[in-house]
């Protein structure tokens, strides 16, 4: 009943005109920004902050959310389209979406993503509503070798993503995590393989790589096959409905992203792209046909964007309840709560219950908003594909171009982003493919960061991951999936037959 009379108070908040006008504005904006390749939601927060001075709290908060979570349900648009994503948390969406696109299936891609978009971001809600006092319970109860194990179980995991071999997986997922190491170590403050470049001190700019690896390289791969026209016809409601087989094989998928992308989403430091990915590597996992996966599997794209967008909703578990940032952009949030007066902590909810829950409920209004807004554009975007190549990959181009360069306003991303793209185009025609790379460029520096962390507080002693019950427990569900995949792996392999016996013998 408190549930209930809780929500009552938000949606009575949530439902004033002006709230409802900068909830509109927020998730207008971030589909536009996610549509776009490159910019991203922290770029436009980072924008609009100083706006936000002369706004209330509870719309300056809403609007801010709703370009976070918006951009998540236009950022998987362009990788569906163009194999170019617009968020680093929609890439994954690229490895299914993409080959859909390729087949002529591009509306139904659009609106199964809309659908996993929505089903996703309201189960997120409904845990953020109901389980905010247990998860941050959960989350405090994560130390650095909990987070190293978890990280591990997701590094072996992405040896699972590429559709090859296991071996050239794993080689992918070491070369990402070599790639996460450039820059400086952040223990020691020395520069590692930076080869006496400022800008590599920094690190490597995970925009750029995921431009290059994912855009570039596909631009480059079909510079030879381009037709005399583009693709992709009339567009109506009826060719963007998806079959009764593809609502079966969505249906399950949807559901177990949500509660990945819930559960990433409400611990510290992980957020939205790990989400996508794990959620993607399970399904995958536990699929009757893995082949399917990587040419156009629904159920790679639907499960993926439900994880997206359940993450993101959930990420306002710890920045709200705990005070603790999950990523850059919940880092914004913090700042943006604490410029007009707002202390984000355990007290919030009962010192600040009109705001607390008039977001949450906002949070519902604005993804009615955006399934309102996303589904009649869809014939909008698809006709993206109807553009003669000649002239879309020039654009493709200058987008990326764009979007790179305004991370960091720096040149130095966009040669980078072309010499990846190129490294890209190799490693394509070579048969390694990029998911594996890019999550273990991700996960990379949060295991080196949580392992030393680890054994600094047990005095070098390894002996703690198995010490400690959570860490232990994912360790094993680690150790299982590595020998389930090398059984897997022997079982595949072709037995010899019978060699025929020579002529004459």
């Amino acid at each position: 009943m408190d549930l209930l009379s809780n929500l009552a108070l938000g949606f009575g908040a949530a439902f004033a005109p002006a709230t409802l006008l900068y909830c509109f504005i927020g998730v207008l904006l971030g589909t536009l920004i996610g549509v776009l390749p490159g910019i991203g939601a922290l770029a436009t927060i980072s924008l609009l902050l100083p706006i936000t001075y002369h706004m209330t709290p509870a719309s300056a908060i809403i609007m801010l959310a709703g370009v976070y979570y918006g951009a998540q349900y236009g950022g998987s648009t362009a990788s569906i389209l163009l194999n170019l994503p617009g968020t680093p948390s929609s890439a994954v969406a690229c490895l299914d979406g993409y080959p859909m696109a390729k087949q002529g299936r591009a509306g139904v891609a659009l609106f199964m993503t809309t659908v996993a978009s929505f089903v996703g971001a309201i189960i997120g809600l409904f845990v953020l509503a109901a389980f905010t006092p247990a998860i941050s319970e959960l989350g405090l109860k994560f130390g650095p070798a909990e987070y190293f194990s978890m990280m591990l179980l997701g590094l072996i995991a992405a040896s699972t993503i590429a559709t090859g071999s296991p071996l050239k997986g794993i080689a992918m997922v070491v070369f990402g995590l070599l790639l996460g190491m450039v820059g400086t170590d952040v223990n020691s403050g020395v520069a590692r393989y930076d080869f006496d470049i400022p800008e590599l001190t920094d690190g490597l700019n995970l925009v750029a790589l995921a431009m290059g690896i994912f855009g570039i390289s596909e631009v480059i791969n079909s510079i030879n096959n381009v037709p005399r026209g583009g693709t992709g016809g009339r567009i109506t409601l009826r060719s963007m409905m998806p079959t009764r087989e593809d609502n079966r094989r969505s249906m399950a998928p949807m559901l177990r992203g949500s509660a990945v992308g819930s559960f990433f989403g409400a611990l510290p430091g992980t957020g939205a792209s790990i989400a996508s990915f794990m959620s993607y590597a399970m399904e995958k996992k536990i699929a009757r046909e893995p082949q399917r996966f990587g040419k156009g599997a629904v159920e790679g794209v639907t499960a993926p964007e439900a994880a997206n967008n359940a993450a993101v909703q959930t990420a306002f578990v710890p920045t709200l309840s705990l005070g603790i940032p999950g990523d850059a952009v919940m880092a914004l949030m913090l700042g943006a709560l604490i410029i007009h007066g707002i202390q984000p902590g355990p007290m919030m909810i009962t010192e600040q219950p009109e705001l607390y829950w008039g977001l949450i409920a906002s949070f519902v209004i604005g993804n009615v908003m955006l399934v309102i807004l996303n589904i009649p554009l869809i014939g909008v975007w698809v006709s993206i594909l109807r553009i003669p190549y000649n002239v879309l990959y020039p654009a493709i181009l200058v987008f990326i171009c764009m979007g790179v360069y305004s991370v960091n306003n720096n040149t130095f991303d966009v040669q980078m982003v072309a010499l990846i793209g190129v490294a890209g185009y190799v490693l394509m025609l070579l048969r390694f493919e990029a998911a594996p790379l890019l999550l273990g460029f991700i996960l990379g520096p949060m295991v080196e960061e949580n392992l030393r962390r680890a054994l600094l507080l047990s005095r070098g002693d390894p002996a703690i991951f198995v010490e400690r019950p959570i860490s232990a427990s994912l360790l094993a569900v680690g150790a299982l999936l590595l020998l389930w995949s090398c059984w897997s792996a022997m079982r595949r392999r072709p037995v010899p037959g019978p060699q025929p016996s020579p002529a004459g013998a």
